[in-house]
């Protein structure tokens, strides 16, 4: 590695589902559209805007490569806010 070079900061995967259940501490059970399920956090920013989320609730959510179980949940889709991928 030459010595300008960066490191690139860890790549995510970025996927949408529906909030499942509702856990402890700001985790939820989240339904990938895959057919998946993980474990979600809030992110930051949700968490200190107290973004409130329910079951039933789409999100966007951040995996990393590594770690497939758990994400962050970054987004809460509003009803006509999908994107297509």
């Amino acid at each position: 590695m030459k010595e300008d070079e960066i490191p690139q900061k860890e790549d995510k995967v970025e996927m949408t589902g529906e909030i499942v259940e509702a856990l402890r501490n700001g985790m939820f059970r989240i339904k990938l559209d895959n057919g998946h399920e993980t474990l979600g956090y809030t992110a930051g920013k949700m968490r200190r805007f107290r973004i409130r989320m329910n079951p039933g609730d789409r999100v966007r959510i951040e995996l990393s490569a590594y770690d497939l179980d758990r994400g962050r949940i970054v987004y809460r889709l509003r009803p006509g806010d999908e994107r297509p991928e």
